[in-house]
């Protein structure tokens, strides 16, 4: 095990050949069963370099920005920075952590459709211009603070299915557009292009080609008007899935090739979060209470494998929705967790709950599955945690925020150092410790909070 050491405030370790991520997980759980059990995150960012390859082979020449909001760690925002990938920033916070790392103000959208006035002025000082709108209100606020603002224009798409719940909605209707395009021109306001949005969970592809066709329609109004538009949005939805993006480019290019040719001189873009980083992170939690039931009723749908007066268990861990699991308190989530400890494959297993450190009612983590009986103690991990669970987040009770312990590979660093087009100032950033030092598990890793 190697590291290279990227900045003062963490570090990644370049795994020799032959060493899994499987390892660094058992050293990292070796390491805090010793000096204090607390959660962690241990992220392969060699994923996001294989995302990155993956995208520019099936979606170029669709340009990638990450939201930043997905996963702000210093690690995934230097890796995808490197690659050349753009960012979007829904806050002033976002936009700072990207213009550390030096990406130009071209590279970054503002696209909160909420914006608050003071942080329009901070785009604007800071030369970040394109940023989306759906709404007159929204349009004349930037209109006061931003002179040298660039619009998308967000538009609606109808991704909702019978069974789906009802989210916050953002986007404007074709017949608004007509209406905004006529205040941004008594106002002085450039728009330049179309964004939408196609959620992950909708399985109507077919609600890809209305919106692009809907872009077209709103492209075509621009002329009318005199705007000049050369961006097309078209979002994130992206879920990580090899054969979803296979899917998608399969309905959308087509559609492209016809509506935004080459030659027609618009740059489209996407959103990828999820995409990048979900599966390159897995969470570690430590059991540290226990609670057993005789008595309580099993939920429906679950068998118990065992007589019927065997016990069920709530076990509590160290993370919660005030943490790392925070999407639970918004999304449907079902992910069960990975024992770490080995155990016998007849070894009987047991209706089990999870719970987080907090003793409220809402932090309820896995509300039935089968596990074999644990201790406090004992280590659980979950995987495909990187997205949404790694930015701001709450210190409920006084519980501390996991670390964070990065690797890759050195295929990883080689193809990242081929793709990195983009990025020789960052690259700089980078040294290796020499193989020659024998890293103790003590020292082998920085971490970020």
């Amino acid at each position: 095990m190697k590291g290279f050491l990227e900045d003062a405030n963490y570090s990644i370790g370049l795994l020799d050949e032959g060493a899994t991520l499987a390892d660094v997980i058992d050293n990292c759980i070796y390491e805090h069963t010793h000096t204090g059990k607390r959660a962690f995150y241990v992220g392969d960012l060699g994923k996001l370099v294989k995302k990155n390859i993956q995208w520019q082979n099936v979606m170029a020449p669709i340009k990638p920005f990450y939201p930043v909001r997905c996963n702000s760690t210093p690690g995934v925002l230097e890796i995808l920075g490197t690659l050349g990938v753009g960012f979007a920033c829904s806050s002033k916070s976002e936009m700072a952590l990207v213009q550390d790392l030096g990406i130009s103000p071209e590279n970054i959208i503002y696209t909160n459709p909420c914006k608050q006035a003071s942080q329009i002025k901070y785009a604007a000082k800071a030369g970040i211009n394109i940023m989306t709108c759906d709404n007159d209100t929204e349009l004349k606020k930037i209109a006061r603070n931003h002179p040298n603002a660039k619009l998308l224009l967000h538009i609606a798409t109808e991704d909702i299915t019978a069974d789906e719940e009802v989210n916050m909605k953002f986007g404007t209707t074709l017949k608004n557009c007509r209406h905004l395009m006529e205040c941004a021109k008594e106002l002085g306001v450039q728009i330049i292009g179309v964004k939408f949005h196609v959620s992950g969970s909708c399985k109507e592809l077919q609600t890809y080609i209305h919106a692009i066709s809907d872009a077209r329609c709103v492209f075509d109004m621009a002329e009318e008007f005199g705007f000049k538009m050369n961006m097309l949005d078209i979002g994130g939805g992206f879920t990580g899935s090899e054969l979803q993006l296979e899917e998608v480019n399969h309905v959308i290019r087509p559609l492209l090739d016809v509506y935004f040719p080459k030659e027609s001189g618009v740059n489209v873009i996407a959103e990828p979060g999820c995409y990048y980083v979900s599966s390159a992170f897995t969470l570690a939690v430590n059991i540290i209470a226990k609670k057993t039931e005789c008595d309580k009723l099993l939920p429906s749908g679950v068998e118990q494998t065992g007589n019927d007066d065997e016990p069920i268990f709530t076990y509590y861990i160290n993370d919660g929705v005030y943490g790392s699991f925070a999407s639970k308190l918004s999304e449907k989530w079902n992910t069960i967790p990975e024992v770490h400890k080995k155990y016998k494959e007849d070894e009987p297993l047991f209706a089990s709950s999870l719970r987080g450190p907090s003793c409220d009612e809402l932090d309820q983590i896995v509300e039935n599955c089968l596990l074999p009986e644990l201790s406090v103690g004992d280590w659980l991990l979950f995987d495909n945690m990187g997205s949404g669970t790694l930015g701001e987040q709450s210190t409920f009770n006084d519980y501390q925020r996991p670390l964070i312990y990065y690797t890759m590979s050195f295929s990883d660093w080689d193809e990242m150092q081929d793709a990195g087009t983009a990025s020789d100032t960052l690259m700089k950033n980078f040294f290796f410790v020499p193989s020659c030092i024998q890293l103790s598990p003590e020292d082998r890793f920085s971490t970020a909070a």
